[in-house]
């Protein structure tokens, strides 16, 4: 039997088979002999449950040794042989490496004649002194190098700040003490090269200041503390390992687990008596992930952090030694006086929206108190808001469509809107005439509706193409499914980021393909698409416009629905920002047959608009205003 790695890294087997294979097929199930069982059973006491993994198999696991590092991944590669007579392991983690070998038998002949099992190491602590180390006071030059960054001989001497020779260089030592006691040394070249001693225990360092303390400041490095000494903050402590580059995006690990913080743990019964914990880690963006990550272990309820002043018009100041070299020690006891709380998401106050709210009073954002449809009997009860939702409703054929294309095409002119419109009724060569239509306010053909009205030229035709292909961006599906609300939503959020889009139509809702979860009744179901629609509207500041048609009216008499009657819950009406009805005489005897009644039946943001109705009348002749809406 020959064992291998592939370019892959694979571990792959070859074997020459000398004696019975003792497996059985049984249809189509394998037959456990007992070298197999034994092999597992071997296999499961050094941590590898393999009871489902068979013969002639390669398998991933989690490492029992580095337990797959911090991201827990299966970095250990596992394979069986043919006969389920040996295995072979690796882990292919760089900073674990574990590997071996093992038979069913060890009467079985082989050229691994014994089992190579490397057992766990326990990671030994081993202490250390200022003698073994070969630590000495700092030198002449060392100490003009700290002087030159504002760091007295007299803070350095109390933190027990020394360097250590080697060939050909010079290092400075920080010792990390507790009680007294030194447990670790971190060295630091000229260079800003960093290096620590190995095998001893991570933890804070200047540890000793912080005990007892309530006030607590936590800096990203050694020199930072130092700073923060100067300026009369004794109650200082720095990390030991800098900053990770961003911000873990998986959930918060066990202790065990926790190996890049392991000196937050090391370090508890200091920390757990603090009631207020400063966070002053660098500026940059690896700083800010090392606040988040400490706060996220600390508690943000008792976590505050620092904001370092400007440096110039483009840069702040980076942490506390460059505070302290530039403005002095009095302008960084400010900064550190003047820290704010850690934000705690979800939890907010209003003085965090000052700049938006004067922005809002003084109109500086764009469409704030909404745009006008362009209809003058509708200022005052309806104008468009980014980010907030319409639904519209109306019986059959009362003009819906009609009403909301024109609506789209009156903030185009007007404001430059560009639209993403998922209209499931209309097929594309027939929307796009009646947009072109009530963009160039001519017909698209010489037919009986435009009477003696020319109809828009070659030239014309060929702008307008170009309008549409600027203007508005088409959410179809191509084959005969049902689009559902979330693949709607995820392409309008393609079409905003990609192409600026302001607004969505979704017409209708009918034609959605609403796959109800068998444990939600149709109001909850309604209640959720509903949500995550305003979500969308909000997140992208983008306005959607919902149709929804009105249930079945068994004795309808004419006159308009009202939002309630909206086919499937009564939250059409609970959840959007607008509701509005379209509605269109069909009597000839009750009235007027070319108005449309636009009946506005729910305003949430009472400075956008107000309850009330307004008729436009539809003229289909006049070239002028051929297909426009008007009063």
């Amino acid at each position: 039997m020959l064992w291998n790695v592939n370019n892959s890294g694979i571990l792959v087997s070859s074997f020459v088979i000398v004696s019975e294979v003792y497996l059985e097929k049984v249809g189509d199930k394998i037959t456990d002999m007992p070298q197999l069982k034994q092999l597992r059973s071997k296999l499961e006491e050094i941590g590898l449950a393999c009871g489902h993994c068979l013969p002639g198999q390669t398998y991933r696991f989690v490492c029992p040794m580095c337990k797959g590092g911090e991201s827990n991944e299966k970095s250990l590669s596992l394979l069986i042989a043919q006969d389920g007579n040996a295995a072979l392991w690796n882990c292919f983690r760089a900073k674990c490496g574990w590997s071996g070998n093992t038979r069913a038998s060890a009467d079985v002949k082989s050229s691994y004649n014994r089992m190579n099992i490397i057992t766990p190491k326990v990671k030994t602590i081993r202490g250390i002194t200022v003698q073994e180390l070969k630590l000495e006071p700092l030198c002449h030059d060392l100490r003009e190098y700290f002087a030159e960054r504002m760091i007295s001989e007299e803070t350095l001497q109390r933190n027990s700040v020394m360097q250590r020779r080697y060939e050909n260089q010079t290092a400075i030592a920080f010792t990390y003490k507790r009680k007294g006691e030194l447990v670790s040394c971190k060295y630091r070249g000229l260079a800003k090269k960093f290096w620590q001693e190995s095998d001893t225990e991570k933890i804070l360092y200047g540890l000793d200041d912080i005990e007892g303390a309530s006030d607590i400041i936590i800096v990203e490095g050694e020199m930072d503390k130092l700073a923060m000494e100067e300026a009369g903050f004794r109650n200082c402590v720095s990390v030991p390992d800098g900053a990770p580059p961003q911000v873990s995006t998986k959930d918060l690990p066990s202790q065990e687990k926790d190996i890049k913080y392991q000196y937050l743990w090391n370090c508890k019964e200091y920390l757990e008596k603090a009631s207020r914990i400063i966070l002053a880690t660098d500026g940059d963006l690896p700083g800010q992930a090392l606040a988040e990550e400490l706060a996220r272990r600390l508690g943000r309820e008792r976590c505050w952090r620092v904001m370092w002043p400007s440096k110039n018009q483009n840069e702040h100041f980076k942490d506390a030694n460059e505070v302290l070299m530039f403005m002095g020690p009095a302008v960084l006891r400010e900064v550190i006086e003047s820290a704010e709380l850690y934000p705690i998401k979800g939890l907010l106050n209003f003085r965090d929206y000052f700049s938006e709210i004067d922005a809002y009073y003084h109109q500086t954002f764009n469409f704030d108190i909404g745009i006008s449809t362009g209809w003058k009997a509708l200022d005052d009860l309806y104008n468009v808001v980014p980010g907030e939702l319409t639904v519209v409703t109306g019986v059959p054929n009362s003009g819906k469509s009609e009403w909301i294309d024109a609506l789209i095409c009156n903030l185009n002119h007007s404001v430059g809107w560009k639209f993403a419109l998922c209209s499931m009724e209309n097929n594309v060569r027939e929307h796009a005439r009646k947009l072109l239509e009530k963009h160039l306010q001519k017909p698209f053909f010489d037919v009986r509706y435009g009477k003696n009205v020319e109809k828009m030229s070659l030239e014309e035709l060929e702008a307008g193409k170009q309008w549409l292909t600027d203007s508005f961006h088409l959410i179809r599906c191509e084959n005969d499914s049902l689009p559902s609300v979330k693949w709607v939503l995820d392409l309008a959020k393609a079409a905003v980021l990609r192409y600026g889009v302001n607004g969505l139509v979704i017409d209708p809702y009918n034609e959605l393909d609403h796959q109800r979860p068998s444990n939600h009744t149709e109001t909850e179901y309604v209640s959720h698409m509903l949500t995550s629609i305003k979500r969308f509207a909000q997140h992208h500041s983008c306005h959607v416009w919902f149709v929804a048609h009105p249930r079945q009216l068994q004795q309808w008499n004419g006159k308009p629905p009202n939002l309630y009657d909206i086919s499937g819950s009564a939250h059409f009406i609970n959840k959007c920002d607008n509701g509005i009805v379209i509605h269109r005489n069909r009597d000839p005897d009750a009235g007027a047959m070319d108005l449309v009644q636009v009946c506005v039946r729910k305003v949430r943001n009472k400075v956008s608009g107000t309850i009330g109705d307004a008729f436009l009348e539809y003229n289909r002749y006049d070239a002028s205003t051929f297909l426009a809406f008007y009063i």
